[in-house]
C-alpha cells in the first residue's frame, strides 16, 4: 500500500476516529468549489527560477500540475505568481493564472497571505488545495485521498506527513557553558528503528483548507484538522542546488509520468534532422556533403528494438544527402522511413491507426514547431536541450543531452525506465494498474 492515513484529535480532546459533519459551503447545485493552488513566486533566493527549471525533463511546477490534473478532483486548477515566464509555462500545462499582487510577492509575504488574495479574487472557490511547486513526486491518488477525508469525512484541513526516525537533540548556542538534552529519546533504552514507530512531520507536499479557515480565522490548519502520510519515497522537496540531483533521480524511480502506462508503447517515431544529427552539413575540401551520426544514439534504436518497440525514422526532406543518410541509418539499424510534410501528424495518423494502436502507445521525438502536435499527442515524447521553446513546451520530456550527441540513447533509456516501473507497479498492485 502506498500511502497510510490518520486523523488527529479534534480540538475538544476527542480521540481519533470519524468526527461529525462539519459546516459547508454549498452551492446551488449542491457541490462544492474545490481549487489547486500551486505558488510560484519568481523570486526564489536558492534557485533562480527554481519553480520552472527543469528536472527530469519537465519544468518543475509541471510535476504537479500534471498530477493535479489527472487526479480529476478539482474544478479548477491555478498557478499564482508574479512572473511573466512562469505564467507562461502554466498556461502551457493548462494550468489557470493568478497575477498576485506586489502586495504578497515580497520575500516577506506568507503563503497565506497570498492565498487570502486569491480567495478574495475568486469568491466561488470554497476549498482550497494548495500544492507545493517543490514537490514533484506527489501523484494523483495523493491528493485525491486527502480531498475524500474534507468530502466524505468532514475534515476542515488536510495536510500531508511522512514518518521520520529520527532522535532529536535540543540546540544550545555555543559559550553558554549548558548541556543539551534529549527531546523525544531515552539515551538509556534508546529504541531499534524496528522497534519505534517515529514521529509525524509536515512534508511539505499539500495542504488543504476550506475557505471558511482561510476568510474567517486566518487559518490554514484548523477546525477539524487531518493528516494524510505519504511514504518517505515520494516526500522530496528542493530548496537549494544540492538537492536538485537527488531529486532528479528520485523522480525518475518515483515521480508520476501521466495517465498513459508506459510497458504499452509499441512505436517509436523520431526525426532524424535535430534529433538522429545535430542538423548540421560538413562540407569537405572536394565539395563533398556529410552528416554525423552518435553511435551512442543508434544503440538506443536498437535497446528499444530488443524490447519490442519498432522505431520508425522520419524525414521531412528530398536533399539527395539526407537521404541517403536516411537510407544507410534504415539499412543499419532496421528501422522503416516514413517521409512526412509540413503538418506530420496527417502523415502518420494513417500508419498509428494501421498498426490498431492508440497515441498513448506511440513515443515521439521531435525538435521544432512541426512537431507540436504530436509531441502533445503521443503517450510519451521528447526533444532534444537544444529545441526552441515552442517544442519544448509541447513536449512530455527535455533531453539533457543535444540533437546529434546522445538525446536519442536519453529518450530510450528514459522510455525503457517507465516500462520497467509500469512492471514494478503492475507486480505491486495488480488489480489498480489492470
Amino acid at each position: 500500500m502506498a500511502f497510510r492515513k490518520r486523523c488527529l484529535p479534534a480540538d475538544n480532546g476527542e480521540q481519533d476516529g470519524p468526527p461529525p459533519a462539519c459546516k459547508q459551503q454549498i452551492r446551488s447545485d449542491g457541490k462544492r468549489h474545490v481549487a489547486a493552488l500551486i505558488l510560484a513566486r519568481g523570486g526564489s533566493k536558492g534557485i533562480p527560477l527554481k519553480n520552472i527549471k527543469m528536472l527530469a525533463g519537465v519544468p518543475l511546477i509541471g510535476w504537479v500540475l500534471r498530477s493535479a490534473a489527472d487526479s480529476n478532483m478539482f474544478d479548477s486548477v491555478w498557478v499564482s505568481t508574479d512572473h511573466d515566464e512562469i505564467e507562461k509555462v502554466a498556461k502551457s500545462w493548462g494550468a489557470k493564472v493568478h497575477r498576485r499582487s506586489p502586495e504578497v510577492s515580497r520575500d516577506s509575504s506568507t503563503s497565506l497571505e497570498t492565498i487570502q488574495e486569491f480567495v478574495r479574487l475568486n469568491p466561488e472557490v470554497d476549498v482550497i488545495c494548495n500544492i507545493q511547486a517543490t514537490s514533484p513526486c506527489l501523484h494523483p491518488h495523493h491528493v485525491k485521498e486527502a480531498l475524500e477525508m474534507i468530502t466524505l469525512q468532514g475534515f476542515d484541513s488536510v495536510f500531508s506527513v511522512v514518518r521520520r526516525h529520527q532522535f532529536r537533540w535540543q540546540e544550545v548556542k555555543q559559550g553558554s557553558g549548558e548541556m543539551t538534552k534529549p527531546l523525544n529519546l531515552d539515551p538509556a533504552n534508546r529504541p531499534r528503528r524496528q522497534d519505534w514507530d517515529g514521529e509525524l512531520c509536515e512534508n511539505g507536499s499539500f495542504y488543504f483548507t476550506t475557505k471558511d479557515l482561510i476568510v474567517n480565522e486566518g487559518l490554514l490548519q484548523g477546525g477539524k484538522v487531518g493528516y494524510y502520510e505519504m511514504l518517505p519515497e515520494y516526500s522530496v522537496d528542493i530548496d537549494v542546488d544540492i538537492d536538485w540531483p537527488v531529486a532528479e533521480q528520485r523522480v525518475l524511480r518515483y515521480g508520476y509520468f501521466g495517465r498513459a502506462t508506459p510497458e504499452v508503447v509499441r512505436l517509436m517515431f523520431c526525426n532524424v534532422s535535430g534529433c538522429l544529427t545535430e542538423g548540421r552539413i560538413f562540407l569537405s575540401a572536394s565539395e563533398e556533403e556529410m552528416v554525423s551520426v552518435n553511435t551512442r544514439d543508434t544503440m538506443g534504436v536498437r535497446m528499444l528494438q530488443r524490447e519490442e518497440v519498432e522505431v520508425v525514422l522520419l524525414t521531412s526532406s528530398e536533399d539527395p544527402v539526407t537521404r541517403s543518410l536516411v537510407d544507410k541509418l534504415a539499412k543499419r539499424t532496421g528501422c522503416r522511413v516514413i517521409q512526412v510534410g509540413a503538418e506530420p501528424l496527417n502523415d502518420l495518423k494513417p500508419v498509428v491507426e494501421q498498426m490498431k494502436l492508440e497515441w498513448k502507445d506511440v513515443a515521439y521525438m521531435g525538435n521544432d514547431k512541426p512537431d507540436v502536435n504530436c509531441l502533445n499527442l503521443a503517450g510519451l515524447s521528447a526533444v532534444p536541450g537544444d529545441a526552441p521553446v515552442v517544442a519544448i513546451n509541447a513536449a512530455k520530456y527535455t533531453c539533457h543531452r543535444v540533437g546529434g550527441m546522445g538525446a536519442v540513447r536519453e529518450f530510450a533509456e528514459h522510455i525503457l525506465l517507465q516500462k520497467e516501473k509500469a512492471k514494478s507497479q503492475m507486480k505491486q498492485d495488480p488489480i489498480n494498474c489492470s
